[in-house]
């Protein structure tokens, strides 16, 4: 009866040495670190677009648009 709960009831792989990630030649996952990293890359091209945009709409860098942005909406209360 105790034999049975005493062995493991799961195979576990190796622990990572520190440092260790999904960057480095074992990838769990090599498709989803792609895609991943592809919608990460596109996402901070929209940023850097719109930043782009906003300045030379308004004439305001980064700072100035958000100090902007803080004062319309503490006068709104």
């Amino acid at each position: 009866m105790f034999a049975a709960m005493t062995r493991p009831a799961f195979q576990y792989e190796q622990p990572e040495r520190f440092g260790e990630s999904l960057t480095t030649a074992r990838p769990w996952n090599k498709s989803a670190l792609t895609f991943v990293e592809r919608l990460n890359g596109r996402a901070a091209m929209v940023g850097f677009s719109a930043a782009v945009l906003g300045e030379l709409f308004t004439g305001q860098g980064i700072v100035g648009q958000l100090t902007g942005v803080v004062r319309w909406y503490l006068e709104l209360g």
